[in-house]
């Protein structure tokens, strides 16, 4: 089932959507039964994060559509700021 940004993002006021994002880097390991996801884009500096059941191929120097919120990640006692990715798609 295809998700629409614009129905997410008009239910859930936190959300953003952002188009043709140019992908810096981006990292795949494992964690559990999941693989985590982070990304780096430019004019950001701030990861994006997303489990997946599975690897896939790197987005590293594509162009992405991603739907996602702010949210913090406690590392050895410090707040940092994250996105957490609710839909990714390439641009």
């Amino acid at each position: 089932m295809q998700s629409d940004p614009k129905k997410l993002v008009g239910k859930h006021a936190s959300l953003t959507h952002s188009e043709l994002m140019k992908v810096l880097s981006h990292v795949q390991r494992s964690q559990g039964d999941w693989v985590l996801h982070t990304l780096m884009v430019e004019g950001c500096n701030v990861p994006f994060k997303f489990k997946r059941k599975s690897e896939h191929q790197t987005l590293k120097g594509a162009r992405v559509n991603m739907t996602y919120y702010p949210a913090q990640e406690t590392v050895v006692d410090i707040d940092l700021d994250i996105m957490k990715v609710v839909r990714i798609k390439r641009g």
